[in-house]
């Protein structure tokens, strides 16, 4: 999922910033949700939750679930106000991680 995420967005990051040249991803997973690298990150813990098969480790899944919310959220307000096109993308790409959900 990061590399497709990467294929159409490079401007990916850990940081919430819009640079000069960025613009809106139409194509490929962002057709379908607006933050697909959050979806991988969240299949991954999904994953080492399962892999390790251990309680503990769900942990992980239950802390991460808000916080991703909420950077989600904040990010959506940065782009909302810095990139061009970003709203009328919201209205074409409803669904932030879950289609016909969230």
């Amino acid at each position: 999922m990061f590399f497709l995420v990467f294929k159409e967005n490079s401007f990916g990051g850990s940081s919430i910033l819009v640079e000069e040249s960025q613009k809106v991803s139409l194509t490929g997973p962002y057709a379908i949700v607006r933050h697909p690298m959050y979806v991988g990150t969240i299949v991954m813990v999904i994953g080492i939750v399962l892999g390790l098969a251990s309680w503990w480790t769900l942990l992980i899944l239950v802390i991460q679930m808000p916080v991703l919310a909420i950077r989600i959220l904040d990010e959506e307000k940065v782009m909302e106000k810095e990139l061009v096109g970003y709203k009328e993308y919201e209205q074409k790409v409803r669904y932030r991680l879950i289609p016909y959900s969230w």
